[in-house]
């Protein structure tokens, strides 16, 4: 997969209100499906909550984000200390694809193999209004640049919250009103 290599860090939306974001990820694919589905794991990147191994199970997301870098930065205003999500299991396929509920909408992980390395693809489709859109695109970009430090056995240097702040400013300008 030769264009992986060259991919755009930031996401593009594929239809309206649809966002498409990928990374690159060090191998094996099976430790990258431990990153998106163990709890203790996710936790360090994205949200905790356990969940099942099957679809059509709920299961609830826990974010701490304040806990994703040190230090933190400045949380913008509206964002607590902690947000829950109660969401269900859509589709569970080891090693492939995992996709759950996103308030009303819907969130996929798709994983395939590029060499050592892993292409990793989130479709975050049916957002509500432009307002979500951009909270989103700069979270996934943001907890996806934890996962590439993460991922990589590196520490994570750089402020949660000031590179969300800075990433929702350049998607305002990259996505289309």
């Amino acid at each position: 997969m030769s264009e992986a290599a060259t991919l755009d860090a930031y996401g593009e939306l594929i239809e309206p209100l649809t966002l498409k974001i990928q990374r690159l990820l060090p191998g094996p694919v099976d430790r990258v499906w431990a990153y998106l589905t163990e709890s203790e794991l996710r936790r360090q990147w994205l949200a905790s909550g356990q969940m099942q191994a099957k679809t059509n199970t709920p299961f609830e997301l826990v974010w701490r984000n304040d806990e994703l870098s040190d230090p933190p930065g400045k949380r913008p205003d509206g964002f607590g200390a902690e947000h829950r999500l109660e969401s269900r299991i859509l589709a569970f396929e080891p090693g492939r694809k995992l996709a759950f509920t996103w308030n009303q909408g819907e969130v996929s992980f798709e994983l395939e193999p590029a060499g050592d390395k892993v292409l990793l693809t989130v479709i975050h489709r049916r957002l509500p209004d432009r307002a979500q859109l951009l909270n989103v695109s700069a979270g996934w970009h943001a907890h996806l640049d934890v996962l590439v430090t993460r991922i990589s056995g590196k520490p994570q240097t750089a402020s949660f919250w000031d590179g969300w702040s800075k990433l929702k400013a350049e998607y305002e300008k990259r996505l289309p009103a």
